[in-house]
């Protein structure tokens, strides 16, 4: 049998004359935003089912979007829509009326669904049913949900260690079937749970837990209505957290500043048009970014030590009113060691490895420099580096250096780009638990966890190819599209005997496989879930610590699908059998009282089942929000942290490629063709280019060109990608995620976090066939 390729290119180059460039965007949302959501969710579900959708989106009582973890306001919530477009487009896709039976999967056989491109698989529909492929067979088939589960229970026990096997997690997940997804697999024996956030956060976990002992934000969305200045670094909102503009344009009205870092001019940063306000109907723009700062790719670093430079400069001057010295003298140490260092930069200097002039810097400092009440929000641009934790880290110098942390409308903003990903790791879905937090299982469930260590995202992948790795279980997510390494890691997925997802949709994933393979369909969001007659809620975390209900109401498409919290009970009972300890039908069988047993292992949980039903839900404790930085090592006292500037010297042809999102997107799910913000059309194998690049490279608009990275002494090959010039700094280069994805080395990863460096890969670029 013909292995399905892993991201087709186009068939025929022909195929990419149907990329249309217009003018990018200077503002988003508005009208446009309301009509392209609208289209979807009447395509995929209809008016009536749509409309039921979205009207209970995000609403009190109502469910949870499964896009971005941006929070919903604390009080009133909008009597009109509280969602954005590409929130909408989430609810189309759980909400289609489209389902894949046995006909479906009897008709085509993998190496035809493997042959469309991600778009066109997703398209495809819900998944109606288990279904099963056998070893060696060309398509899945129909099975019942008990041979599915005594197929992986059977795989899972003839394994020689329970390490041989590996459990992933998506940030869709609720609370309550994370709890028991590492309840199950700690009690089978490992800690090998990867899982989304190794791949997108993690720098921002582990930086902050070590600066300030906890791997969250500390602020609120009250604090960015009564803020001076928001500093929005390496994000994106108006394409990933679109409902956050809506909170930039009240911070605005009500007088702040923001300034935005980013390499490329994003419309969502510069305007806004609020669709639900008469103004934004209109077509007039809510004016954001006060100060655009255009860094180079991986420029932060430089940026923030010159920023420091500055301001101790201006400290000096006027002694007292730029730094906040009791803040300071009271939770920080190692000051003086800090200064000193930023002493050794030449300001010049830091300004060119940023992309920027000392003049522009100088016009981000006069905007913070006499004032505290400051927020600083970042996203993937900053944490998927080699020095993301690093950078991260000095996000916090800033914030310690001006008091700007512990207050109300001051704090450190990391925006997670799933919902209830944060939400996982509070449940302890994570490879390196605390001794602590193992201590409790065994206190309150009589077993001894495993205390080893397991594999995150990019050791799962190196295990698989390793032959380490027997079973892989992804619960949720589209593993394959998300990783880095395409090739090597579906390399490593083929050496499975067994790989199991858990989804509500088709994804590559699913085509690129172990000797055998299972699809085992579950709930969405917005799906009705019912158990003993009685419709239940699960529950989420969104970025700003916020545990809140979500209650479908939607009927599921197929009587055969099954909700995730009732996928792991009787996935555990089938596998450990007579040798656990617990009683999974009792979870299976009650939210309620997993979320009981929630209360008693893992702090702030407390009362689960009464403070979750409140309006609005709870706050997490988190006491850097109340001014407590208490680590397991510093006793209180924030270290400020030394690091040094990474060093970027590119070869002649060689350039900096970072990988994006389309505004037709989120994450691997491809909502359309169109990236109407960035004025492109039609096309995703683009790579976004400087004009000077161009023309020196004797490249124009419209070339079809190949993609190469030779690290590590491999090659790696994108092919078929079109020439869009752009407004990017000169030497940088982007692309669309996941179709490069290919191009980002295994071994390339964040120092500390071990995330994989998506926004930062060196390329080549030659005409299309030109080969080396």
């Amino acid at each position: 049998m013909s292995k399905p390729t892993e991201q087709p290119a186009a068939e025929n180059p022909e195929e990419l004359l149907k990329l249309k460039v217009t003018e990018p965007g200077k503002w988003a949302a508005g009208i446009p935003a309301v009509a392209h959501a609208m289209a979807d969710i009447l395509e995929e579900a209809g008016l009536v089912r749509g409309m039921e959708g979205l009207f209970h989106m995000n609403k009190k009582g109502g469910f949870d979007c499964s896009g971005c973890a941006w929070p919903d306001p604390d009080d009133e919530r909008s009597p009109v829509a509280e969602y954005c477009e590409n929130g909408a487009k989430a609810l189309a896709e759980e909400a289609t009326t489209k389902k894949l039976t046995g006909d479906f999967f009897a008709k085509n056989s993998i190496v035809d669904l493997a042959k469309l491109n991600d778009y066109e698989i997703g398209k495809k529909g819900r998944i109606a049913q288990p279904v099963y492929l056998s070893k060696g067979a060309t398509h899945y088939t129909p099975v019942s949900w008990d041979f599915a589960f005594k197929k992986i229970a059977d795989e899972l026990n003839a394994l020689a260690s329970p390490d041989e096997a590996a459990f992933y997690t998506s940030g869709r997940t609720s609370n309550e079937a994370s709890f028991m997804y590492q309840l199950f697999v700690r009690e089978f024996g490992t800690n090998n749970m990867p899982d989304c956030s190794n791949m997108c956060h993690e720098s921002t976990s582990v930086g902050l837990a070590e600066a300030i002992g906890i791997g969250k934000g500390t602020v609120t969305l009250e604090d960015f209505y009564d803020t001076d200045v928001i500093l929005i670094m390496g994000q994106n909102p108006g394409t990933n957290h679109p409902r956050m503009l809506t909170a930039l344009e009240k911070a605005k009205k009500k007088g702040a500043k923001i300034i935005a870092v980013n390499p490329l001019h994003e419309a969502g940063l510069m305007g806004f048009r609020n669709p639900q306000e008469v103004k934004g109907v209109l077509g007039i723009t809510a004016h954001l970014a006060d100060l655009y700062l255009q860094v180079k790719i991986n420029g932060d670093m430089a940026l923030l030590k010159a920023m420091e430079k500055l301001l101790y400069q201006d400290e000096l001057g006027s002694p007292g009113r730029v730094f906040d010295h009791e803040f300071i003298k009271a939770n920080t140490k190692d000051y003086v060691a800090f200064i000193n260092d930023l002493q050794q930069y030449e300001l010049s200097d830091l300004a060119k490895r940023a992309g920027l002039t000392v003049a522009e810097i100088e016009q981000a400092v006069d905007l913070i420099k006499y004032k505290s009440r400051i927020i600083i929000c970042w996203a993937m641009g900053i944490t998927q580096h080699k020095n993301g934790v690093a950078t991260v880290k000095e996000i916090v110098n800033l914030a310690m250096l001006k008091g700007s942390i512990g207050k109300p409308g001051a704090g450190l903003c990391p925006v997670r780009g799933h919902s209830n990903v944060q939400g996982n790791r509070t449940m302890m879905i994570w490879d390196k638990p605390k001794p602590k937090q193992l201590d409790k299982l065994k206190e309150v469930f009589g077993f001894e966890p495993p205390r080893r260590h397991g594999y995150d995202v990019v050791e799962s992948i190196k295990a698989m190819d390793e032959g380490k790795l027997k079973v892989f279980f992804a619960m949720g997510g589209n593993f394959l599209s998300a990783t880095p390494d395409t090739a090597f890691t579906a390399q490593a997925m083929r050496k499975l005997k067994l790989s199991v997802h858990v989804s509500t949709k088709l994804n590559r994933s699913h085509l690129v496989h172990g000797e055998e393979a299972l699809i085992l369909p579950t709930l969405s969001r917005s799906d009705k879930d019912v158990v003993n007659g009685e419709d239940q809620f699960i529950s989420c975390e969104n970025s700003m610590g916020v545990v809140q209900l979500s209650q479908g109401k939607l009927k599921p498409i197929s009587e055969h699908l099954m909700n995730e919290n009732q996928i792991v009970c009787n996935l555990a009972k089938a596998t450990l059998g007579g040798r656990s300890v617990i009683d999974w039908d009792k979870y299976a069988k009650s939210y309620d009282a997993v979320r009981d047993v929630i209360g008693k292992v893992i702090p702030g949980f407390e009362d689960y089942n009464q403070k979750v039903r409140l309006p609005g839900g709870f706050y997490l404790p988190n006491a850097a929000r109340d001014g407590k930085f208490i680590t397991d090592t510093n006793g209180g006292i924030v270290p400020f942290n030394i690091a040094p500037l990474p060093e970027h010297n590119l070869a002649e042809g060689e350039y900096h490629m970072t990988t994006i999102r389309s505004h037709d997107q989120f994450n691997t799910t491809i909502y359309g063709l169109d990236d109407r913000y960035r004025g492109i059309h039609n096309e995703r194998r683009i790579v976004l280019m400087n004009e000077k690049d161009m023309a020196k490279a004797g490249l124009k608009s419209g070339d079809k060109v190949d993609l190469f990275n030779y690290d590590d002494g491999v090659e790696r090959v994108a092919r078929l990608f079109v020439i869009v010039p752009y407004n990017i700094p000169e030497g940088n280069t982007a692309t669309y995620y996941p179709e490069a994805n290919v191009l980002i080395p295994i071994n390339s990863v964040a120092e500390k976090s071990n995330t994989p460096t998506s926004k930062l890969v060196v390329i080549k670029i030659r005409k299309h066939g030109e080969g080396k």
